[in-house]
């Protein structure tokens, strides 16, 4: 690939923002997933809220929402965008939370990045929470899984590539 290939480098292969100011506002959503792995008997005490810093998901769930807004000012090429709205939800299994993030807006570039985001702030603030009963907890498949409208328009990850694949 050529850097005039990548919609991040300028003909001289400098980083640069797309200029997205020509294109037309549209309704876009994004969908990202990931896990964080730990001992069955950290996750029961998630589940059951005997973590001593407090709720787990809740302070997470806030972290999510709060990381998708700051998108751009934590990856340098993210156009600000107004998030119309962010949902950040949790599953607990055995051996690990399972976190998933929503984004959504009607402008002129995706929120994939700030799905991503909320989805990996959300698995770092359980890692913080739960750090003390254990420190080996991984933070794994951090992955887009869907999203829908622009120019590409609608993706799916394939059920192929399921978690752990």
């Amino acid at each position: 690939m050529t850097a005039s290939e990548f919609t991040h480098l300028d003909p001289l292969g400098r980083a640069r923002m797309v200029d997205v100011t020509a294109k037309e506002p549209t309704h876009r959503r994004a969908v990202a997933r990931c896990r964080v792995l730990m001992a069955p008997e950290t996750a029961s005490a998630v589940a059951s809220g005997a973590i001593t810093k407090g709720d787990v998901l809740a302070v997470a769930r806030v972290a999510g929402i709060q990381a998708a807004k700051q998108t751009p000012n934590l990856i340098p090429l993210c156009h600000p965008l107004l998030v119309g709205s962010v949902l950040v939800n949790f599953r607990i299994e055995e051996a690990h939370v399972e976190v998933e993030a929503h984004v959504e807006t009607v402008d002129r570039t995706g929120v994939e990045m700030e799905a991503l985001t909320a989805c990996s702030v959300a698995a770092l603030t359980i890692y913080d929470m739960c750090k003390s009963i254990d420190r080996g907890m991984t933070i794994s498949d951090l992955a887009l899984w869907e999203k829908t409208g622009g120019r590409s328009g609608h993706y799916r990850r394939p059920s192929d590539r399921e978690f752990g694949d």
